[in-house]
């Protein structure tokens, strides 16, 4: 019996997609998980972003963010296909639990931030 874990899958892809393909784009590539057995949970396509560095000469990149349930063969083998797809400039993926902790840790510095800065502005 081989263990499946909860993840989450970053995409940026190539702003020159038809932001309409980018669901039918993403299954070719989320069915390496179906067909291992594993689940799709949820594709959230946030579509065109401005990127905080340019990426292969690009500035701009189509997000998308998945949440799966797989084996981590299927999702290693998933983010290998991405990775050679000239329409993928970039991909992560994340341990849910990991991801969770990544985003209570940016709230967490965001909150400490605010109160420093409330602090700060009480002083003045």
């Amino acid at each position: 019996m081989t263990h499946t874990h909860e993840y989450e899958l970053m995409v940026i892809l190539n702003p020159e997609i038809d932001e309409r393909q980018v669901g039918a784009n993403l299954d070719k590539f989320l069915a390496v998980i179906t067909n291992d057995g594993g689940s799709i949970d949820n594709v959230d396509i946030w579509g065109r972003r401005r990127l905080a560095y340019e990426i292969q000469k690009k500035n701009e990149g189509i997000y998308a963010v998945v949440n799966f349930t797989a084996t981590a063969d299927a999702t290693q083998e998933m983010d290998r296909q991405l990775k050679l797809s000239e329409q993928v400039m970039r991909t992560k993926v994340l341990r849910a639990e990991e991801a969770k902790a990544q985003v209570a840790a940016e709230a967490k510095r965001a909150e400490e931030k605010a109160a420093r800065k409330t602090a700060k502005a009480a002083k003045a």
